[in-house]
């Protein structure tokens, strides 16, 4: 048996590598054209079948391509055979891997009944079940040993046996249900491993086995996650876009081409769900997914492998030019979301996410393999993980041939929404002793796992997060923590407005958490700007409250021949009646020193309120500084100083700490500090943040600890509004900013009796 199995593998090979090369043929010319529009969008396709039994749609031609035929094909295999015979990255990986499943085969096999949430041994076994047999099928392709073939089969026996007989997961969780695991989400995850790894295998079994497999396990899978999950298979949403995946990877493998239609046009084909409408939904036109750089990079797996199987299936649809390249830009963008490798952690994030994640990984290799960008291979370098797939070859190879080059990040307003009118995220770099970015949260909610803070910053400078964002509340798949899940400080205090760098009215949070309403409103983005020297973007809100508009402009700016740098930040109210303003700044970093009394409290701390977050602030302070400008310094673990330096138009200062009404030890105990104005229907909140000097404990010394920031002034004349920062050399930077919107008019503005003229945006004057 075992011969005749390899013998028809080979044949299958032999036959299959014929039929990619022309099917590869016609993928050229597709592949090397990313950016010209698609000739349709999942609005208007509609699902003409032809008179064949096969229910093939006719607006494509599907393509005959032999097993495997998903994100690896036949072709694939026998070109990475090649290249696991010479030493190199791509025979590193593959040897590293086969070591490792070749201890994983010498072990008995555990399908257990499912009984836990995330994190609990049977979620984790179930989950590791199905890394191991995508490893066991991948390098059965590329030894043809059939004793990881037979892992595979025999695993997937078990689950055959299991599935069909499973009620409900016992700990589901909310509507979108499993069966092997507590939400369907992760049995869609399931899926998707455990097709690829069929694919690998399927020609190494006997008829038997794959009925078996086939009829117990695969098809039920499938169709508990389509058509007995309606609600979410259909739906547009992250979870919908796993569930697609699976149900479309897994019709490729066994030939239900119409189970490839439901995925791509929802269950009744009418291309109002689906995988088409998730494309066209979920993502920006320039890439930008709306649940946030945390989610677009989970989300982006299952868009990345299916395009990739949809490519190889069916090319003529040209899948990775549908919206103008939307999947590629995609996957860009999910690199420029991040700074020093990690995700940008706003809505519900991890913190610790980064480049390095796997669904960045396939999303990279496969990105390079059809457009063989350079820069893509310095971020494949920095994942440092070679995939045994054939877009990993091409990376292997390529690094291997010093192909790579600087990844150029970039300064770049991403566009929230289908149609890019729902708000931005603005990211604005540069370098100044080291790499900066400042960036403005103008984007819209991002669904169930969006925080309610809109116009928010954050800074990093040298490595560092400074002005932080506190991600998520969860200790993902620690059981023992809430069972994995998020925690209920998720809801009181993490996505609660004062958890993050913005305005806060009456103590209340944006929307008054209500979701449909945060939703359905979105800031919109004024104006971005971009130069060399000067980062700005403005953007305004007046949903968040029932009667506060709001707006916020942000600059990163350098000076001084590029040795020094500033954030400003400028936030103006109004309203009609008079409340309560708060204004928060989190900071990561030991306070140095205040240009204030600081009122520390001592002795019996307590809460600084009673709801909407407030309940878990320790109030550490409260001072209501004197003077003109109030400043206060930190310092920061990458070694450098930075003072926040505000105008003082009578806000009072408190000094926060993360922690009270915390019983259980679930939140990190971060720093901030709020100012404070009470009975005001108009108010202005001016600042500047600045980095400065070093501190190197190791060679004992310090340089520049002081702020160089001697006074700030502000003034608004008609659209102009401008910020003085007067220096302690007596030089000054001078930020003018022309808020007509339509730029009809030269600008102009009078500081200290001379005029200053000037007919762009913004300009800023240095004076000496």
């Amino acid at each position: 048996m075992l011969k005749r199995n390899q013998l028809i593998t080979s044949l299958w090979l032999a036959i299959s590598t014929a039929l990619v090369v022309g099917c590869n043929s016609e993928q050229s010319s597709t592949n090397t054209t990313t950016n010209t529009a698609a000739n349709t969008t999942g609005n208007d396709i509609k699902p003409v079948t032809d008179s064949s039994s096969s229910g093939v749609s006719s607006l494509v031609k599907q393509v005959e391509v032999a097993h495997p035929k998903l994100v690896v094909t036949a072709q694939d295999v026998l070109a990475m055979r090649e290249g696991i015979a010479t030493q190199g990255l791509f025979r590193t990986a593959f040897l590293q891997q086969k070591a490792e499943i070749d201890k994983v085969i010498s072990q008995p096999i555990d399908v257990p009944m499912p009984k836990d949430a995330g994190g609990g041994y049977t979620h984790e076994r179930h989950k590791k079940n199905y890394a191991q047999m995508y490893q066991a099928g991948i390098i059965y392709q590329l030894t043809q040993q059939q004793k990881y073939a037979d892992f595979v089969r025999d695993m997937l026996l078990q689950y055959a046996d299991l599935y069909p007989s499973l009620p409900l997961h016992p700990k589901r969780k909310s509507a979108n249900e499993g069966r092997l695991f507590w939400q369907g989400l992760n049995e869609a995850v399931w899926l998707v491993h455990t097709a690829q790894a069929y694919d690998f295998v399927k020609l190494a079994l006997n008829e038997q086995d794959q009925k078996h497999i086939e009829t117990n396990a695969l098809r039920p899978v499938a169709l508990f996650l389509s058509e007995q999950s309606p609600h979410t298979f259909n739906k547009v949403h992250n979870h919908g876009t796993w569930a697609t995946a699976a149900v479309g990877l897994t019709g490729y493998v066994l030939g239900e081409q119409d189970w490839v239609e439901k995925a791509l046009l929802d269950l009744d084909k009418s291309g109002k769900g689906g995988f088409l409408r998730q494309m066209d939904e979920l993502f920006s036109p320039e890439g930008y997914y709306n649940e946030g750089p945390y989610y677009q990079r989970y989300a982006l797996m299952p868009f990345v492998i299916f395009a990739k199987a949809i490519d190889v299936n069916e090319p003529n649809r040209k899948i990775f030019e549908y919206r103008n390249g939307v999947l590629l830009k995609a996957i860009k963008a999910t690199v420029e979301l991040s700074y020093n490798g990690l995700f940008y952690p706003i809505n519900d994030a991890i913190k610790s996410k980064g480049i390095d994640t796997i669904e960045l990984v396939n999303g990279v290799a496969i990105a390079y393999g059809l457009t063989a960008e350079a820069g893509l291979l310095d971020i494949a370098q920095q994942q440092n993980q070679i995939l045994l797939t054939g877009d990993g070859f091409k990376v292997a190879q390529a690094l291997e041939a010093g192909k790579a080059q600087a990844y150029q990040f970039k300064s770049i307003a991403y566009g929230d929404g289908k149609n890019a009118d729902e708000g931005a995220f603005v990211i604005m770099r540069q370098n100044v002793a080291g790499e900066q970015a400042a960036i403005l949260k103008a984007t819209a909610q991002g669904l169930g796992h969006g925080h309610f803070d809109k116009l928010t910053w954050q800074f990093y400078d040298k490595g560092a997060e400074v002005v932080t964002d506190y991600g998520a509340a969860r200790f993902l798949n620690v059981e023992s923590k809430y069972g994995g899940r998020y925690l209920p400080e998720n809801e009181t205090y993490a996505k609660q407005t004062v958890a993050h760098n913005t305005l806060v009215v009456d103590e209340t949070s944006h929307f008054n958490m209500n979701l449909d309403v945060a939703n359905a409103n979105h800031p919109e983005l004024l104006f971005f700007e971009n130069t060399p020297q000067v980062k700005l973007a403005s953007a305004q809100i007046a949903t968040a409250y029932d009667d506060v508009v709001f707006k916020r402009t942000l600059a990163l700016v350098n000076f001084n021949n590029n040795s020094q740098s500033l954030v400003f930040d400028l936030l103006n109210v109004k309203s009609d009646s008079a409340h309560q303003y708060d204004l928060p700044v989190h900071y990561q970093g030991h306070v140095i020193n205040s240009n204030f009394d600081l009122g520390t409290t001592t002795n019996g701390l307590s809460a600084l309120g009673k709801a909407n977050g407030y309940q878990h602030l320790w109030k550490k302070s409260h001072a209501q500084p004197k003077g003109s400008m109030t400043q206060l310094t930190w310092l920061n673990d990458n070694g450098r100083f930075y003072t926040h330096s505000s105008v003082n138009n009578g806000e009072s200062v408190m000094l926060t700490q993360i922690g009270a009404n915390d019983p259980l030890f679930n939140l990190r105990n971060e720093n901030g500090f709020i100012f404070r104005v009470k009975g005001k229907k108009q108010h202005n909140f001016v600042s500047v943040l600045e980095p400065h000097g070093e501190y190197n404990p190791s060679k004992e010394y310090t340089l520049d600890s002081y702020s160089a920031v001697q006074n700030i002034e502000h003034s608004q004349q008609g659209n102009i509004e401008f910020v003085v920062v007067t220096l302690v050399d007596n030089s000054q930077i001078i930020l003018a900013i022309n808020h007509d919107i339509a730029l009809t008019e030269p600008a102009q503005f009078s500081y200290r009796d001379k005029t200053y003229q000037f007919n762009s945006r913004f300009q800023l004057f240095e004076r000496i």
